[in-house]
């Protein structure tokens, strides 16, 4: 019997028997499906976590100091210095200055996160804008009162014209010179830089009352040069601090790195588990492939009293609980692309089953199908044909 009657032969056969073909199949079935979801959700969950660090800079260095004493600082200039020195290491550099402030246009208040930065800041972070310009050099030299809002607050406070209107933080009035783009069409005041206000970082330290810079932005040059920039970085704080307990070199790269080893850890785990539906389901197609030889021994000695080998039988009863288990993978795979496509929004992640989680899918899900039914194939091959012609 060739390949293609044996595969038909199994086909007639689910066909024939649809409820126990199902029942066999829905290990197969729910262990796919779970699988396909998991990496799915798991994909979709490193797309987004990726997309957000691209966006607060891919090759983004943050520095952290805690200064010893008064005396031993780091100064804004120095680490500007710092970045003039090794132009092939870092782009740009800004302070990062956060301020406890009230933001008001009108008699209004509005939510929003007021932040000192310099005029490189959109090279270190993706920050486009939709109108007007960033801040600029003479803007930080000069303490000008002037800022550049996210997208929610001009569209909240002057309904997406807000460009040359003024706003007050802490009671002094500021002119809006930019406007950032949004990051989403319906985002709220809690997405990035939505509801920002950047000011410059000198106006930021007085309106903290010209308190020490603390925290500053560095953009290397390449993901290549990323390591190398952020060594220097450390030298040169170790030169002006004395000890590294003083500062912390974060880099969004090596952040990135350990996020994607964390959620590669849990997905394998998860999948892992949900491999387990796969193992019950092949231990079904098992038992189910017993029952059928021992229902078919008849049949198996006609076959051997006209000329069917071993490896004919063994050959048929291997292809037919494969086809069962692959039917019950592609089953499991338009299912569980399915449900992906309907929780991932729900979870507020994009989920689309890719073309490498189908094929793993199915190929496992026919391994099992092979692996499991050889006992029973082997079985049926060894039968003796008298016996099982006598076999009532």
């Amino acid at each position: 019997m060739s390949f293609s009657q044996s595969f038909r032969l199994a086909l007639k056969s689910l066909r024939t028997s649809k409820m126990r073909s199902l029942l066999t199949m829905l290990g197969i079935i729910i262990g796919v499906a779970s699988v396909i979801v998991i990496i799915s959700l798991g994909d979709g969950m490193n797309n987004m976590i990726n997309s957000e660090f691209e966006k607060m800079g891919a090759n983004l260095l943050q520095v952290e100091v805690m200064s010893p004493s008064p005396s031993r600082t780091v100064k804004d200039e120095q680490m500007y210095a710092l970045a003039q020195e090794n132009p092939g290491l870092i782009a740009a550099v800004s302070p990062n200055v956060s301020v406890r402030a009230t933001v008001k246009v009108g008699s209004e208040t509005y939510s929003a996160s007021v932040t000192g930065v310099g005029e490189d800041l959109p090279v270190i972070q993706s920050v486009e804008l939709t109108q007007g310009r960033f801040l600029y050099y003479v803007d930080v030299d000069r303490m000008q009162n002037v800022c550049v809002i996210g997208a929610w607050i001009d569209q909240e406070a002057y309904n997406g014209a807000g460009l040359g209107q003024t706003l007050y933080i802490n009671g002094y009035a500021y002119t809006v010179v930019g406007v950032v783009e949004a990051s989403d069409p319906d985002s709220g005041p809690t997405s990035y830089n939505d509801n920002q206000v950047y000011i410059p970082y000198t106006n930021a330290t007085r309106l903290n009352g010209n308190a020490t810079i603390t925290s500053y932005l560095f953009a290397a040059t390449s993901d290549e040069t990323n390591t190398r920039a952020k060594a220097a970085i450390e030298s040169r704080l170790e030169q002006l601090l004395g000890d590294e307990d003083y500062y912390m070199v974060i880099s969004m790269s090596e952040m990135m790195s350990i996020m994607g080893d964390i959620t590669g850890t849990v997905m394998t785990v998860l999948v892992a588990i949900a491999g387990i539906s796969l193992l019950v389901g092949g231990i079904g197609i098992m038992n189910i492939m017993l029952v059928s030889v021992t229902e078919r021994t008849r049949e198996i000695g006609i076959r051997k009293s006209l000329g069917a080998k071993h490896r004919d039988i063994r050959r048929q009863f291997i292809i037919e609980a494969g086809t069962t288990s692959a039917v019950g993978g592609v089953i499991g795979i338009a299912l569980g692309t399915s449900l992906a496509k309907l929780v991932g929004p729900m979870v507020g992640i994009e989920a689309a089953a890719s073309g490498v989680a189908i094929g793993v899918a199915f190929g496992v899900s026919v391994a099992v199908g092979v692996i499991f039914g050889y006992l029973p194939a082997n079985k049926a091959a060894k039968l003796n044909p008298i016996d099982a012609l006598r076999y009532d």
